[in-house]
């Protein structure tokens, strides 16, 4: 009789427990369509242009239910922020670990932006959306989106890191310069590739990036001394110049200069 008594006792945990995780994957399920409802609508019609009734409706819920997740729609916003900036990193660091070389993530960056292609004005218009959200009505905001890019460019400098030690180069300049170019000519060729698709590709941002590289790393050989350790700079008033390539030193004030910019 014990046994049996603890066994129902058990069994009754157990449902109970079952129906606790059931109704905490319910409401991520509705957090998370909320999410897809509120950034297709964005995308149409801009933040301030969409309604939270709009948001419910589309996503086939109720404003209770949208309450029941986030205060208001500024805080949904800023779920939404978060939740793309995680899933883009999650998907670039997934590529990182898949591939044993920096050509190997190339490939793997060349289907990701076939994906990506298949709904790039929308990725675009949202993304526009939630800046301009920032700069007009939430200045607030901005760090926000500022942190966004900043993790976006950590890791595109790490897979550039990763690039250069393949080919055993050392980087021509600060990794966090590189990866901020490759940032915002990714960027802008988005916007080409939206207005003109006939004049680019999907693979138009990932040609540019080998082709940095290549460039890149033909610098970092060209400024690097013969015997591959750094030149000794010889002592004040000591005759004799420099074996270090005749623009290394201008270059290098240069870099340094960008860095100390705030």
């Amino acid at each position: 009789m014990g046994y049996s008594l603890a066994s129902q006792w058990l069994v009754r945990e157990a449902i109970t427990i079952t129906q606790r995780l059931t109704r905490q994957q319910s409401r991520e399920l509705t957090r998370e369509q909320l999410l897809r409802s509120a950034a297709e609508l964005f995308a149409e019609q801009g933040v301030n242009g969409t309604s939270v009734e709009q948001i419910v409706e589309r996503a086939g819920y109720t404003r209770g239910a949208f309450y029941g997740n986030f205060k208001g729609k500024h805080e949904l916003v800023l779920a939404l922020l978060e939740q793309r900036t995680q899933r883009e990193l999650e998907e670039v660091r997934a590529m990182s670990r898949q591939s044993g070389s920096f050509d190997e993530m190339i490939e793997h960056l060349r289907s990701w932006h076939g994906e990506r292609d298949r709904n790039l004005a929308g990725w675009l218009a949202l993304r526009t959306e939630l800046w301009l959200y920032g700069l007009r009505d939430r200045p607030e905001l901005l760090p926000v989106l500022a942190d966004r890019e900043r993790r976006t460019r950590a890791a595109m400098a790490q897979g550039l890191e990763q690039g250069f030690a393949d080919r055993g180069v050392t980087t021509p300049a600060p990794v966090e310069l590189l990866a901020l170019i490759v940032h915002a000519l990714d960027d802008g060729l988005s916007i080409q590739r939206v207005l003109s698709p006939a004049h680019s590709s999907t693979d138009t941002v990932v040609d540019v990036v080998e082709l940095l590289m290549t460039a890149w790393t033909a610098l970092a050989h060209s400024t690097a001394p013969a015997d591959g350790h750094p030149a000794a700079a010889p002592a004040d008033g000591a005759p004799g110049t420099s074996t270090a390539h005749p623009a290394s030193p201008g270059r290098t004030r240069t870099f340094e200069n960008l860095e100390k910019k705030p």
